[in-house]
């Protein structure tokens, strides 16, 4: 079993930069992969990105390359979502998850969610 809170959304200009938390409890969280995902309204969820356990690899959508940064501090329980260069188009709902498994392209497998932040950009 894993907690996991996001924080760090809010409203920015196009342009700029944010960067999410998701906190995680429990003492297994340097054994899981972890996602991020976006949900725009009347759009489906989809996957940002991802890294792996260790934090080696990761994974991101073509849309965010280049542009969006993930991490994790395994000591700190904590994964970050670096956001530079916003769009308005990356407005969304942002949920990072937590799953057993090293395909970090596959968006399934997400057993544990956290309760979403809100990014809202600008133009």
């Amino acid at each position: 079993q894993v907690l996991l809170v996001e924080s760090g959304g809010g409203l920015v200009q196009a342009g700029g930069s944010l960067r999410l938390s998701c906190a995680a409890s429990g003492r297994t969280f340097s054994t899981y992969t972890m996602g991020w995902f976006r949900q725009a309204p009347g759009k489906v969820r989809g996957l940002v990105g991802a890294i792996s356990s260790s934090g080696v690899n990761t994974y991101y959508a073509d849309s965010v390359k280049g542009r969006f940064t993930i991490s994790r501090d395994n000591g700190k329980n904590t994964v970050y979502l670096q956001m530079n260069n916003l769009k308005p188009e990356d407005t969304a709902a942002y949920f990072c998850a937590a799953k057993y498994g090293a395909s970090l392209s596959y968006a399934g497998g997400y057993g544990y969610w956290g309760q979403g932040t809100q990014v809202t950009v600008s133009s």
